[in-house]
């Protein structure tokens, strides 16, 4: 029996993948448990392994190509009878080894074999100029094939790239800053052919809007894409509706260095400003059940309310905006908080995060105080009903008890989705958020 493999879910937010590396060729035997392909999503890297035992009798989707969920990207043949794929594997094999031009003869060979090649393969195989980087020692540095086709397509030197793959090698999170920084013009058209009897032509001229603008087009990564469509959608289909608060934040701002010299002389890690505000906002949403909770749009609308208070903390990793969870976090200490933060900020920026560890989420926290942003609105992170933009903490002249005074303060928006959440419900949850604030010992109590 042909079992047929598509392209699977590895996340919530990943509507399709690109296959990074097959670990198996045609005509392999497949074992359940074994590694079958690598899958680049939205967010990761992730290995795919075989649930059921067979033999490899056909790749549908070669390295380096993108395609929707659901799709079919392989074949297994268990052995149980005839399946009457022979032929077809023969010929899905000859159109790869027939490409079109040399361009894709060329990528076609890589695609075909393993990322470690033999020395009569390399002896055989053309130089490559820069997708094809070597080490200072003199090894070859492994990237994978995605990467590879990238590196050609966009003229990106991966000599200067660190791999942060499996072995060292260089995967797609470890080439966008590359990318981002490559002219479209570098993009090499692969069906260009020179023509031996005409002049060269000129090339296109942009348009006056470009030219006036200055203006290049820039690759988006598959994470980009994906915020783009998700928040799109979230602006477009949630009604939002703001609600701003100040808090006096002078006792907070003590309580935290005079926490912090504490733990210093314990060898303990320190607290931040946001980790306060991460419990704080926990303890709020524990009081006003109401905001930890969803809008469930179907045949009989209604509202969601979580038990649990799994808070999101939005974070600006190099490869794009990730929001990985804290389950419990009403339930967690302030250090606590602090540890899990800065570990799941890590391996955002590593692009490691788990789809666990960014699922599950009932509220989000958007802090942009770190640079400087004295306060802001953010979207909804569906299906959230809620979404708290903090800005920084700073003095201000306020008169306290008639007499002008410098006191830091901070202010914070929260963004509401109307269909579950009135203006009321969230000034009273504001006020509950300011009370901890400035009764900073409610935090940590």
């Amino acid at each position: 029996m042909m079992i047929e493999i598509t392209m699977p879910r590895l996340s919530d937010t990943m509507e399709e993948g690109a296959i990074a590396t097959w670990h198996k060729k045609v005509g392999d035997t497949v074992e359940e448990g074994d590694v079958l392909v690598e899958i680049e999503t939205d967010k990761a890297t992730m290995e795919y392994e075989a649930y059921e035992s067979g033999t490899l009798s056909k790749i549908l989707v070669e390295e380096g190509e993108l395609v929707s969920i659901g799709t079919p990207i392989a074949n297994i043949d268990d052995g149980s009878g005839d399946s009457g794929d022979d032929d077809d594997s023969g010929e899905a094999q000859s159109k790869t080894d027939e490409p079109a031009d040399a361009e894709d003869s060329k990528g076609a060979a890589e695609k075909s074999g393993d990322e470690e090649t033999s020395d009569s393969d390399a002896a055989s195989e053309p130089t490559e100029k820069k997708s094809e980087a070597s080490q200072s020692d003199g090894e070859r540095q492994f990237a994978s094939p995605l990467v590879r086709k990238l590196a050609r397509d966009y003229d990106l030197d991966l000599s200067t790239v660190d791999g942060t793959g499996p072995g060292g090698r260089i995967i797609r999170a470890d080439i966008d800053p590359l990318l981002s920084e490559a002219p479209s013009s570098t993009k090499k058209k692969e069906s260009a052919k020179p023509e031996a009897t005409s002049a060269p032509k000129e090339a296109p001229k942009p348009s006056s809007d470009d030219e006036r603008r200055g203006s290049e087009k820039q690759p988006i990564s598959n994470i980009r894409r994906v915020i783009a469509r998700r928040l799109g959608e979230s602006a477009r289909e949630v009604p939002h509706f703001y609600v701003t608060a100040v808090a006096d934040a002078e006792e907070l701002v003590k309580l935290r260095a005079s926490l912090n010299e504490q733990l210093v002389a314990s060898d303990r890690p320190k607290v931040s400003v946001n980790d306060l505000l991460v419990r704080a906002a926990a303890l709020a949403l524990r009081e006003h059940p109401e905001v930890n909770a969803s809008y469930v749009g179907d045949d009989a609308d209604h509202t969601l309310r979580h038990s649990r208070v799994n808070v999101g903390v939005a974070v600006a990793s190099d490869v794009g905006l990730m929001v990985p969870v804290i389950d419990d976090a009403d339930t967690k200490t302030v250090t606590q908080l602090g540890i899990e933060t800065k570990k799941l900020a890590k391996l955002a920026n590593e692009k490691k995060l788990s789809p666990a560890q960014m699922s599950g989420g009932t509220f989000t926290i958007s802090n942009l105080g770190m640079f400087g942003v004295e306060e802001f609105t953010a979207i909804i992170n569906p299906p959230e009903g809620a979404i708290l933009a903090v800005g920084g903490t700073k003095q201000e002249a306020v008169v306290v008890d008639g007499e002008i005074v410098a006191r830091h303060r901070m202010r914070y928006t929260l963004s509401s989705d109307h269909r579950i959440i009135d203006g009321a419900l969230a000034a009273q949850f504001l006020q509950t958020l300011t009370r901890l604030i400035e009764n900073p010992w409610t935090i940590i109590a």
